[in-house]
Formats: C-alpha cells, sequence, structure tokens
C-alpha cells in the first residue's frame, strides 16, 4: 500500500509540473504581451506556473521523507494534499483570469495560498512529531 500511494504521488506531482511548464511555455510563447492584457495574462501565468513547479517538487520531496520514515506519514499526507489543493486553487485562479475567465477567479488565488502556507505547516509539524 505505501509504495502504491508513494506512486499515486509521484504521478500527481510529474503531471503537475507539466502543467506549470505548459503553463510557462504559454506564457512566453502564446501570448500577445504588447497589449497591457496580454502582459498582465503573461505575469499570471509566469507566477502560477512558479508556485505550481515549486509545489510539485514538494510533493515528491515530501513522498521522499515520508518513504524513508523522516516525518509522520499522516501529517506528510496532509501537507501533499493541502500543496495539491494549493496547486489547483491558487494557479488555476491565475491561469483562469490569464485566459479570459471571470474576475471572481481572483477571490479563489488567495484560498490556494493559504492551502500552500498550511502544507508548509502540516510538513513542519509532520517533522517535528517524527522527531519526538
Amino acid at each position: 500500500m505505501k509504495n502504491a500511494q508513494d506512486r499515486g504521488w509521484i504521478v500527481v506531482a510529474a503531471l503537475s509540473g507539466a502543467v506549470s511548464v505548459i503553463a510557462g511555455a504559454f506564457a512566453a510563447h502564446g501570448l500577445d504581451a504588447a497589449t497591457e492584457a496580454g502582459a498582465k495574462a503573461r505575469e499570471w501565468l509566469q507566477t502560477g506556473g512558479h508556485y505550481q513547479l515549486v509545489h510539485a517538487l514538494a510533493i515528491l520531496a515530501v513522498a521522499a521523507l515520508a518513504n524513508g520514515a523522516r516525518v509522520k506519514p499522516g501529517l506528510a499526507t496532509a501537507a501533499q494534499v493541502l500543496f495539491l489543493a494549493g496547486s489547483i486553487l491558487f494557479p488555476g485562479a491565475l491561469y483562469a483570469l490569464a485566459l479570459g475567465g471571470p474576475r471572481w477567479f481572483g477571490a479563489v488565488a488567495p484560498i490556494g495560498g493559504l492551502a500552500f502556507i498550511l502544507g508548509w505547516l502540516a510538513l513542519a509539524a509532520a517533522a517535528l512529531r517524527k522527531a519526538s
């Protein structure tokens, strides 16, 4: 079960990383940045892609730490779930805005940011609980 769960998280992280690269490539090559709207869309795609890629790597790192029994498993999984939720909500909101989605997506981004923060706190707790 543990290996299957680790593989699942690795697949999730890899797919998330791929989406982040696609967003960055679209920002660099698929937008007309000569207009103000294009420049803003490029910024949103680049920011979303950056945060998504960082957290794809974080999901991978947590899988490695959990597999090596360096962190408390339940809290490690919570960190991964929060990183994934943040990766859907924060970059997803920015991607939606960049592609012309409704402006209310801007209110979703902070929820994703909060999920990222809580994920990092869960990872810290996972390490501290394992040490005790």
